[in-house]
């Protein structure tokens, strides 16, 4: 009888191990799927990143592109309107009047050297007293 009931309760204290093992199984199992899952998860979210960033990398591209290429045409704009500033004679005559309201010349002088109409040298030397205050 003792024998007996040692038996039933190893057997039952076997049982009870098993019960353990098998719930600690169950658990380490799911949390493994968690794990993987998890990973899963973050191997998409990487992938999604890495796809945004390669869009943005290829409009910046396209922007700095397009950067480039405005300020090489406002290069060549600024070029040829330089170019028409000089081959315009009246311009000539204009950045002269200028430049002598600029040294201090007077009227009479701008008027006989640069050829304007004394209405023209007025405004100018109008326009450089306004620009001097």
């Amino acid at each position: 009888m003792l024998l007996l009931s040692l038996v039933i309760s190893a057997l039952g204290l076997i049982l009870v191990c098993f019960v353990i093992l098998y719930s600690l199984n169950t658990k380490i199992s799911h949390g493994e799927a968690k794990s993987q899952k998890q990973l899963t998860d973050a191997l998409q979210q990487n992938s999604i990143l890495r796809s945004e960033v390669a869009e943005m990398r290829a409009g910046m591209l396209s922007i700095g592109k397009r950067l480039v290429a405005v300020e090489q045409r406002n290069q060549e704009l600024a070029q040829q309107q330089d170019a028409q500033k000089y081959d315009d004679p009246d311009a000539k005559i204009y950045s002269r009047a200028v430049k002598m309201v600029e040294l201090g010349a007077d009227i009479e002088e701008i008027i006989r050297e640069c050829e304007l109409p004394r209405a023209e040298a007025e405004l100018l030397m109008s326009l450089h007293n306004q620009k001097g205050r």
